[in-house]
């Protein structure tokens, strides 16, 4: 009788064990399926301060929240940006939208379409050897100018502000474009030009340093135009239609945030993504980016920024052909995670 008890006991027992497993294997499954992720490639042109509510998203865990397990690579230009989404290494890019022109015109048959536009200004600055407080884009009539890659955003701003001041890109002074993209201050500091375009952090290094000073920025002076997007394969956002739209919400709680924050605050949120700059720095660059309204409202890809943006691919000798917006432009994700 004992014995036939002890046993009993130890069937009941392990009844038992067994049971609180599977209830702990059911709830853990639970949690595991409320909570899912799915992973996302994003591959940015340049890991540039002047994408801050890109990072902000990042840091602040809006990602997360949306169920999207990012994956950030930075590609260093466009092109290889663009040559990432379409191999189907990355599954999202960020980049001028003029690549998505280009792609299209050369006849991708799964081409790549604009669903959220971040910044609405340039992010470059014109930096000369000297303090230039009476500037005029006159001064760099006869000059040597370290530019960016031929059909490439940074350079057509650039060529577009020219014009507009009555300046031939091409015979009125000299554009180096032989300089790899983010090798142009290094090269401006060694004795290179005597002007260099240049994003951010390496237009205030070059002041910290003594070997530059900012004398005009190309997002002021070039107006509002649409600078960097992102975008998908028409075939992805058909498939993944409910991950862009997720991945376009996380963008826009960003958004807000910068909106919402002052400089410092903004700074030091992103200050993980940014090791290599001190605080101070970081909050000089955010609050030149922040005056001269860089970031949009919400990520809507306007049709008029479009047309400006095929405008200016005109003048520059970039357009074979206008691709209409509605090919390159889906704005639907945008304005829904903005509410519209």
């Amino acid at each position: 009788m004992k014995k036939y008890l002890v046993h009993s006991l130890a069937m009941l027992l392990c009844i038992t064990v067994i049971f609180g497993a599977c209830l702990l294997a059911g709830c853990s499954g639970s949690r595991k399926e409320n909570h899912s992720t799915v992973k996302v490639t994003l591959n940015e042109v340049a890991h540039s301060i002047f994408y801050a509510p890109l990072y902000v998203a990042i840091e602040k865990g809006y990602f997360e929240e949306e169920g999207i397990d990012l994956t950030l690579v930075t590609g260093f230009g466009a092109d290889k940006t663009m040559t990432s989404v379409l191999s189907g290494e990355a599954d999202i890019g960020f980049m001028g939208p003029e690549t998505t022109v280009y792609t299209y015109n050369q006849g991708a048959q799964d081409y790549v379409v604009n669903f959220a536009q971040l910044t609405q200004r340039a992010g470059n600055f014109l930096v000369a050897r000297k303090e230039m407080s009476d500037f005029n884009w006159s001064d760099l009539l006869g000059k040597e100018i370290l530019g960016g890659r031929k059909g490439g955003m940074p350079e057509m701003i650039f060529e577009y502000i020219l014009r507009q001041n009555g300046i031939d890109p091409y015979k009125d002074l000299i554009i180096d474009q032989s300089i790899d993209f983010g090798s142009t201050a290094a090269a401006f500091s060694g004795g290179k030009g005597d002007f260099s375009v240049e994003f951010e952090p390496g237009a205030t290094s070059l002041e910290l340093e003594g070997d530059g000073c900012v004398v005009a920025s190309l997002g002021v002076d070039s107006g509002y135009v649409p600078y960097t997007a992102f975008s998908a394969k028409a075939e992805y956002m058909k498939k993944h239609s409910d991950v862009i739209q997720k991945f376009t919400n996380a963008l826009q709680k960003g958004l807000d945030y910068t909106k919402n924050h002052t400089a410092e605050q903004i700074a030091d949120v992103i200050a993980p993504q940014f090791k290599e700059t001190d605080l101070k720095t970081l909050t000089t660059i955010v609050t030149r980016y922040h005056k001269q309204d860089t970031w949009k409202e919400n990520l809507i890809f306007e049709k008029d920024s479009y047309e400006l943006l095929l405008d200016i691919l005109s003048d520059c000798g970039e357009l074979t052909n206008s691709p209409s917006y509605e090919d390159l432009v889906e704005s639907s994700y945008a304005k829904k995670a903005a509410g519209q």
